[in-house]
């Protein structure tokens, strides 16, 4: 049986203009989002991987229409977001839930935990008892204890804040959750616990997941598949024991490179470090974006740019020299 597709993005764009001079204004844009087409199907975990700069936060700020597209096309849940009503927006916003990397900044520090959980129900039209109710059954659910629903966020552990923070993304039965960066700002042993009760709940709510995050070790664990950006752009996509097993693109194969190895079985293994920096958004120049770093690059490299290739089942990269491993 197929599966059905929860996010369908086509040719997404999402560029930001930059104003010069005073007489003779010249515009240019900054290209954070160029281009991505990728499916996410229901109850699927996908995780998007790429270095600071590369659009990650910006291509799920579209997704939640936070920020307008410039271009192509959102499909969430059959609803086409460049043509929704009003209706389909307000539906949207109770069937997509976001959990941001800090929850103490996310968190009103006047309000009790109840009080926070019980304000996106109160604004959606949920009856103040049945929120009520609603908050101590979502704290239940992230194995909180009731008494914490009268604290407040300064009384609260990183871990316990995360918790909440992912209770109240729950509150309105959502079928989306997108996790940017949902275990950053905690201790490993506590992130070991949140990406646990996250699978738990994946799989207990069948929840369809976006996680962004840097942390290729998280991304291994937690995904089924993996998108990986570079400078606005989808370079590779697959399964993820493929991608990390043997990634195809030279950048990926960098990223997975620079983590630290945690199987002591593959601590021997060789590294080939990534060298320069990330490149400017801005005026981007025809080829490859990845080109400056890349040792396997040529003069095709440099003049064009890749599109997407299969590679097996499932799995795309845009390279013209895709690592043969």
């Amino acid at each position: 049986m197929e599966q059905k597709v929860m996010i369908e993005l086509d040719g997404l764009k999402k560029y930001f203009s930059i104003e010069k001079g005073l007489v003779k204004k010249k515009v240019t844009y900054v290209k954070a989002v160029d281009d991505i087409t990728l499916n996410i199907h229901e109850g699927e975990i996908v995780g998007l991987v790429g270095e600071s700069g590369s659009g990650k936060t910006t291509l799920a700020r579209v997704i939640l229409n936070l920020s307008k597209m410039t271009g192509g096309n959102i499909l969430i849940d059959g609803i086409n977001l460049s043509k929704a009503s009003r209706d389909d927006i307000k539906r949207l916003r109770s069937e997509i839930a976001v959990v941001f990397q800090d929850p103490a900044s996310n968190l009103n520090p006047r309000q009790t935990v109840e009080s926070s959980i019980m304000r996106p129900m109160i604004i959606h039209g949920v009856p103040k008892e049945e929120a009520k109710k609603k908050a101590g059954d979502v704290l239940e659910m992230v194995k909180m204890d009731q008494r914490y629903l009268d604290s407040y966020p300064h009384q609260l552990s990183g871990g316990q804040l995360q918790r909440i923070a992912i209770a109240r993304a729950l509150a309105l039965n959502p079928r989306v959750m997108i996790l940017d960066e949902p275990t950053s700002a905690l201790d490993v042993s506590v992130q070991a616990q949140i990406l646990n009760l996250l699978l738990d709940l994946q799989e207990q709510l069948h929840l369809t997941y976006l996680v962004i995050t840097h942390d290729l070790n998280v991304i291994r664990y937690i995904s089924d598949r993996i998108a990986v950006m570079y400078l606005g752009k989808l370079v590779e996509f697959g399964p993820a024991q493929e991608i990390t097993d043997h990634a195809r693109h030279p950048y990926t194969k960098g990223l997975l490179d620079a983590s630290p190895i945690l199987d002591p079985t593959q601590r021997g293994r060789k590294k080939d470090v990534m060298k320069g920096d990330p490149g400017s958004l801005i005026n981007i120049s025809e080829g490859c974006r990845f080109c400056d770093r890349c040792k396997y690059a040529t003069e095709e490299c440099e003049k064009k740019t890749p599109g997407d290739t299969m590679i097996g089942e499932n799995h795309q990269v845009a390279c013209f020299h895709p690592l043969n491993l």
